[in-house]
């Protein structure tokens, strides 16, 4: 068996998609690699996705699916990234509470969290030991990873193409969690979507989207980020990756290249010093008519938003690299990419019947000199004990600050309001502290975002 293998035993689960066997260890179930859309390939890529039909013999989700990502942005990532290959990249795991055979189980339906990895829209693995649902089961909540499409698959806005397929490959898994998740022991009418860095964006983009609506009850941000531009945006990038791969940057040219050499091209593009690499959310369709932040103040008032970041994000290697060239960068891209959509968000919302909650992520990791980008991750999924993290976080991370961090986001998951007061959207605002040094585990104060709010109002 690989990393890549649920442990267990065999278990069976008849859904409407058909027979499913995962696997049980102890009181956790998983099932792995779930297709819920016909693989992208062929006549498939850059089209919508299509709605996998009923499986005519028992799927086995044993283990992981293929992933989008074939080629890591880095050769060495905060969190461990499988790449898994195959054409079935649509798929998604579920991790649920095996039943008590020892006792009537009268929970009910459980809270489903539906999690959208990470990696700037061009990277990433949902199949990570870092978003390991047990703890989430183990607390009564059914955890649902999902994969989508990346980069120019995803978000090239090319002629004749769909544009926001990655968008719709997450609609689509939505659809199918609600269609099939009951079998698994989840409510379908109790569903929050989550992700973080970019599956925090994409949580915030579907909120802000006319599609968003009846699809998800709760929503959940880690580190996400206002990332929605115009075609024009992502128009010097396709010229450049088309320059490079040899092809016009048609929907053609790059359809006659692999999904491998068009993300080894962006990474050559990254090496020589070319910025501007982000492909995302693209504006202006039926799904994203408006800027996001528009968006958010017209669409998802019934969803209870919990959303922060963390202190410094990317600004401990910004700094570095800035001394090193003789130029100051300070905080400019945690406020600007990540703290600054919490209090746009928020004011977005200030009309919203439903409640904002803002965190900041405070704990400062000996490893990655401060409370960087996703050094969060592994509280709040309380799974400090996962692959990676030693070397991320150090040998002894504090264990206390996962339970509460976990037991926070769980519970919100689970329908309870937060213990701390709700954002109203202007300076002020309340915020839950995670770890800050010299504090408490956790301390609910104002005016966290104060900086980042006066920084908005000042643009």
């Amino acid at each position: 068996m690989d990393s890549y293998d649920a442990p267990g035993e065999p278990v069976t689960v008849h859904a409407p998609a058909g027979t499913i066997i995962g696997r049980r260890a102890g009181q956790v179930r998983r099932f792995l690699g779930i297709p819920y859309a016909e693989a992208p390939a062929g006549v498939r890529r850059f089209a919508p996705p299509v709605p996998r039909g009923r499986f005519p013999e028992p799927f086995d989700a044993s283990r992981h699916g293929p992933t989008s990502q074939r080629v890591p942005l880095f050769a060495t990532t905060t969190i461990p990234e499988p790449s898994i290959p195959g054409d079935d990249v649509l798929n998604l795991g579920i991790v649920t509470p095996a039943p008590d055979d020892d006792r009537d189980d009268d929970r009910g339906p459980l809270p489903v969290m539906v999690w959208i990895h990470g990696g700037g829209f061009l990277a990433g693995s949902p199949a990570s030991p870092w978003y390991d649902g047990r703890a989430f089961a183990r607390d009564g909540v059914v955890c649902v990873t999902v994969g989508y499409r990346l980069g120019v698959d995803g978000f090239a806005p090319l002629d004749g193409v769909r544009p926001n397929l990655a968008l719709l490959d997450l609609l689509l898994a939505l659809d199918w969690v609600r269609e099939n998740i009951a079998a698994f022991g989840g409510d379908p009418d109790r569903v929050t979507i989550a992700g973080q860095s970019a599956g925090g964006a994409a949580v915030l983009a579907l909120l802000s989207s006319p599609a968003g609506s009846g699809r998800f009850h709760r929503a959940v941000s880690l580190s996400g980020g206002l990332f929605g531009g115009g075609a024009d945006a992502a128009r010097d990038l396709l010229e450049r990756l088309g320059r490079r791969l040899g092809v016009p940057p048609t929907r053609t040219g790059f359809g006659s290249r692999t999904v491998e050499q068009i993300q080894q091209a962006v990474i050559d593009l990254r090496d020589e010093g070319g910025g501007g690499l982000v492909l995302g959310p693209c504006v202006g369709d039926d799904l994203l008519p408006v800027p996001i932040a528009d968006g958010l103040a017209v669409h998802g008032h019934d969803v209870p938003v919990l959303l922060g970041a963390t202190a410094d994000e990317f600004d401990g290697a910004i700094e570095q690299e800035a001394r090193a060239a003789a130029r100051a960068a300070g905080t400019r891209v945690t406020d600007a990419l990540f703290r600054s959509a919490c209090a746009r968000t928020a004011a977005a919302r200030r009309q919203a019947a439903a409640g904002t909650w803002l965190y900041s992520f405070e704990w400062p990791s000996p490893v990655l000199g401060g409370a960087a980008h996703c050094a969060d991750l592994p509280f709040f999924f309380d799974v400090l004990d996962a692959p990676g993290v030693p070397q991320a976080l150090g040998p002894n991370p504090p264990a206390d600050l996962a339970t509460l961090m976990h037991a926070d986001l769980a519970g919100f998951v689970r329908g309870r309001e937060p213990a701390w007061a709700r954002a109203t959207g202007g300076p002020g605002d309340p915020a839950r502290e995670y770890g800050r040094p010299g504090a408490a585990l956790a301390a609910d104060t104002t005016g966290v975002y104060d900086p980042v709010v006066r920084a908005v109002e000042e643009c």
